[in-house]
């Protein structure tokens, strides 16, 4: 039955104006994306009046007084589902906006500009100090958002949940609580030597690793009619419209899986973002519902995926040829290589059983900078102390250390706890989904990576943000979130793969 025309009229109002800040969102991905691929270092300054502009429109369109009207009088209206869902991700939005004043929210765009230019920088010297006062006013800002934002236990809540609607530092650290010690023992029992993966340090020509990395995303299901695969400092990827998805990753002639992986991952991000339903593109229905599930989607394809023997029984005869240095080693060989368990500095780099350490030690040292107990000028030396205390191994310098990820410089303070999130999803969705297609193995054997590609837009991709994050995945596994099914998945491979490898 139509609605009441007044009931008609501010649903129609409301939709374009979430289709307008759409609009706009997606332009500010777009400078993003170049800013991080092509800007001229001497650009930043430009770059960030340029986004602090574009913030500072799309903050005051959303903050508009008729916006709180029309949802004030939709949420007393009898609604269709969607439509009554579509309400209450514009009010989410709406809530949260209202509470940052306009001038905060132009200086966190124009400092997030500043922040990676100088972070960039700091990397290009190996020297932190360069990097540390913009550290700390970022750091300064985020506790001014987490105050006027509000919050009932802690003040990362507020900026949490942002990326993971409906976590908390109390949830994640209970979650840590329950992974830490059994990822250390784990790491401790199934540890590599230092010639386990030393076929992967020799030398690769990267022309070689580009051609093979953009075959295996399209084999995945990344369609580069509507994306492409660009070089950055730090691999990530951009989701402008299911019809314009970016891809970036690293490459290094003398590590074959930092490219490997790297693109992978993001593959599975872009899949995500290819794979939401375009008729809902420029709404709050249509996007990602958060970023643990997203980062389900990247962890999925790279670790249960990419780094499973069915996997390089197929690939492994594309990839041989094209390198040299590979000449004579065996598929069990490559394939103990890949998942080489042993301490390692970088985040990105990492294999399956120690990646959440480093997840834990920056959620940790987030926490402490974002409580006042740990000064930025301090960092340094406080990550290095965490990475002997997780990991038994020290930085030789900053480069290795703190300067390695992007996340701070741009302000996602409350962001690296999904990272693990995504992981503990990733194994629960992926269980689903055989339990769905029994043979899946065998295709992902075969390269045929549809059915469980099309699985995932059904029962993932295409959900958009209709289901809250832990509704969603509870619809997907029949259950909520639950680290035991993660954990009995890394120690059953580990101890598998202390034996010869076989037909599993």
């Amino acid at each position: 039955m139509p609605y009441p025309t007044a009931v008609a009229d501010d649903l129609s109002s409301l939709r374009k104006r979430f289709t307008l800040l759409s609009d706009l969102d997606q332009v500010g991905g777009l400078l993003g994306w170049d800013e991080q691929t092509n800007l001229p270092a001497s650009a930043s300054e430009s770059r960030g009046r340029q986004s602090a502009a574009l913030e500072a429109v799309m903050h005051e369109k959303l903050t508009d007084r008729e916006v709180g009207e029309w949802l004030a009088r939709l949420e007393d209206a009898d609604l269709e589902p969607a439509d009554a869902t579509l309400v209450r991700l514009c009010r989410r939005r709406y809530d949260r906006a209202v509470k940052l004043p306009g001038d905060l929210v132009e200086e966190l765009a124009t400092q997030r500009s500043k922040g990676q230019e100088a972070w960039l920088r700091a990397r290009r010297q190996n020297d932190y100090a360069i990097f540390e006062p913009f550290l700390r006013r970022m750091f300064e800002l985020a506790r001014q958002q987490a105050e006027l934002l509000g919050y009932d236990e802690h003040p990362y809540d507020a900026l949490h949940d942002d990326y993971e609607p409906g976590s908390s530092a109390r949830r994640v650290g209970e979650l840590f609580d329950r992974l830490r010690p059994e990822l250390v023992r784990l790491a401790r029992e199934v540890a590599g030597d230092d010639e386990q993966d030393a076929v992967l340090y020799r030398h690769f020509d990267i022309e070689q690793q580009k051609e093979f990395v953009r075959a295996e995303a399209a084999r995945f299901g990344f369609d580069f009619e509507r994306g492409r695969l660009d070089p950055s400092v730090h691999p990530f990827a951009e989701g402008i419209d299911p019809s314009d998805v970016r891809v970036t990753t690293r490459f290094r002639s003398d590590f074959l899986s930092s490219a490997l992986f790297a693109t992978l991952h993001e593959t599975g991000h872009a899949l995500y973002e290819q794979g939401l339903d375009p008729e809902l593109a420029r709404s709050p229905l249509g996007k990602a519902v958060s970023l643990g599930i997203h980062e389900s989607q990247s962890r999925l394809w790279e670790n249960l995926v990419a780094r499973s023997l069915p996997y390089w029984r197929g690939a492994y005869p594309r990839l041989q040829p094209l390198f040299p240095a590979l000449e004579g080693v065996s598929l069990e060989e490559f394939y103990r290589a890949v998942n080489c368990v042993k301490p390692s500095l970088i985040r990105v780099e990492a294999d399956e059983v120690t990646y959440n350490l480093h997840v834990i030690a920056r959620f940790e040292l987030e926490l402490a900078m974002l409580e006042g107990d740990l000064a930025t000028a301090d960092l340094p030396e406080a990550w290095n102390a965490k990475y002997r205390e997780l990991l038994g191994i020290e930085p030789p310098d900053d480069l290795l250390g703190c300067l390695q990820d992007v996340h701070w410089s741009v302000g996602l303070i409350g962001y690296f706890p999904t990272y693990t999130l995504g992981n503990v999803m990733s194994v629960q969705i992926f269980e689903a989904a055989r339990r769905s297609i029994p043979d899946l193995f065998d295709r992902i054997e075969a390269g045929d990576h549809v059915p469980l590609r099309e699985w995932l837009k059904v029962n993932i991709h295409r959900q958009g943000s209709r289901y809250e994050p832990d509704e969603l995945l509870e619809r997907v596994t029949g259950t909520r979130l639950d680290a035991a099914p993660y954990l009995a998945y890394l120690q059953n491979k580990f101890e598998d793969l202390r034996q010869p490898v076989g037909r599993a």
